[in-house]
């Protein structure tokens, strides 16, 4: 009878490890699912620029020059499905002050990883290419890459 009760309580046990083990991948499997429908989703990237005083035309030269062109091949490509470049009308406080604005949308978050290669077959003088772009930066007093997304006021976003 003491047999018979360990035994069962054996498979008991054992029947909760696989139930727990199943759960415990659970997770994993919710994650992969959402990391799937995240991965088709647009990924949106803002990226802000505030220039050394008198250097805006300078700076947005040479982002014309190399960066314009890398987007534009990015979106011929289908990586970027649509981007914008925005610059204040008026003036703000030292402290808030930016010159400029790209909202850049990829189709997805792996599209948004082909600047380098693009850049590398759209100029080949990289030696040119990195002095100009160096001095591009020497112009930057400010800048960040922003991940953003949209939010749905009446959704769960």
């Amino acid at each position: 009878m003491k047999m018979k009760k360990i035994k069962k309580q054996w498979f008991l046990l054992a029947g909760l490890v696989v139930v727990l083990c199943g759960l415990g991948s659970l997770p994993a499997a919710m994650a992969q699912g959402s990391a799937a429908s995240a991965a088709e989703k647009p990924y949106i990237v803002e990226w802000v620029y505030r220039v050394k005083w008198g250097h805006k035309d300078e700076f947005f030269d040479i982002f014309k020059k190399y960066q314009v062109p890398v987007l534009d091949k990015e979106k011929q490509l289908g990586y970027v499905t649509d981007y914008s470049i925005y610059s204040p009308s008026l003036h703000t406080s030292q402290e808030s002050r930016w010159d400029y604005r790209v909202i850049i949308v990829y189709k997805n978050f792996g599209s948004a990883d082909h600047s380098e290669e693009i850049s590398k077959q759209l100029f080949p003088d990289q030696a040119t290419l990195k002095r100009e772009e160096q001095r591009r930066w020497e112009l930057t007093e400010v800048h960040w890459d922003l991940p953003i997304h949209l939010v749905d006021p009446k959704g769960t976003d």
